[in-house]
């Protein structure tokens, strides 16, 4: 089967055997794959994945079809189209994955779009929820708000009935946010003026925090998910203390399976209905076809895009 393979920042398609299903897994044939930051940094070395992944071989999404079902597997059968994350080797013609790790994709959802699905949904429910707490009418800054995970973000925090804030690079591109349902738009220098906001969801740097520390409101929650630059950042702890404020910090890539199951039951419960009825879209940027997965790799390295950049099998 053909693979994605990063070597110290090359992307290549090889030829590998095709795996096979163990106890509770399925076999799914991939129909697609998004691409994310974590691949990029894996690709060039700065970002292994987790113990049992092999070092070289990239993808942390998927959507597709079950072709077979290990011994204990009951759960799907042969013909489910499910998708889901993984710690690596998501761009593959095939997969193995604990049956209990993958949602359906529902009917009418065009399957290679749904590729572009899991990682900035997954991410996205598990910042807001279990990591910000959002609750109804909660305010909600998002930062890099037109990235596959901002644009996420900014879907689920409206359908939960929050009111939505989208940091983002240039008003030309206002249309696009409101599009995803945000209710108003920032650039940087309007920042410091806008909020106050209840939770923000940091996707781009942990950097940004003291921009807007001074517009948060009493009990607010701020949630790091977003590294570029790297991790350090110098706070007044101070600003925290007089907002009751907190900072948390989350990646999903290392969970063990079973909290990655448990947020995929929570990702059916909150917007696979959504999903089905049009509700939450799914930007997709540009989708290749795996032969040209070096090209679909140079594409996401682009500023600016809207959504997901998808590989297809």
């Amino acid at each position: 089967m053909k693979t994605v393979l990063g070597h110290e920042g090359t992307i290549l398609v090889e030829e590998i055997d095709q795996p096979e299903p163990g106890t509770r897994e399925v076999l799914v044939r991939v129909a697609a794959s998004g691409i994310n930051a974590a691949d990029w940094m894996q690709a060039r070395g700065n970002y292994p994945p987790p113990s049992g992944f092999a070092p070289d071989r990239l993808g942390l999404e998927f959507s597709g079809e079950v072709v077979a079902c290990g011994e204990g597997a009951r759960l799907l059968a042969a013909g489910d189209t499910v998708m889901g994350i993984t710690g690596g080797e998501a761009q593959s013609e095939y997969i193995t994955i604990p049956e209990s790790a993958v949602v359906a994709v529902p009917d009418g959802v065009d399957l290679v779009a749904a590729g572009g699905f899991p990682e900035a949904a997954f991410t996205a429910v598990d910042a807001l929820f279990n990591q910000g707490g959002l609750g109804l009418g909660d305010r909600v800054l998002v930062t890099g708000a037109l990235g596959g995970v901002g644009s996420a973000a900014l879907q689920i925090a409206a359908l939960a009935g929050a009111r939505v804030t989208a940091w983002i690079r240039s008003h030309d591109r206002d249309s696009e946010a409101f599009g995803l349902g945000a209710h108003e738009t920032v650039v940087t220098a309007e920042v410091p003026e806008a909020g106050p906001w209840d939770v923000v969801i940091e996707l781009v740097s942990p950097r940004n925090i003291p921009t807007y520390l001074g517009r948060i409101a009493i009990g607010a929650r701020i949630v790091v998910i977003g590294f570029a630059g790297g991790g350090a950042v110098e706070v007044d702890v101070r600003a925290l203390a007089a907002k009751r404020a907190s900072i948390a910090a989350s990646t999903l890539r290392t969970r063990p399976w079973s909290e990655k199951s448990l947020l995929a039951r929570k990702v059916e419960g909150r917007l696979l209905d959504a999903l089905a009825a049009g509700a939450y879209r799914i930007p997709v940027e540009a989708t290749y076809p795996v032969a040209e997965a070096a090209a679909a790799y140079q594409h996401f390295l682009r500023p600016g895009k809207l959504g997901k950049v998808v590989i297809s099998f």
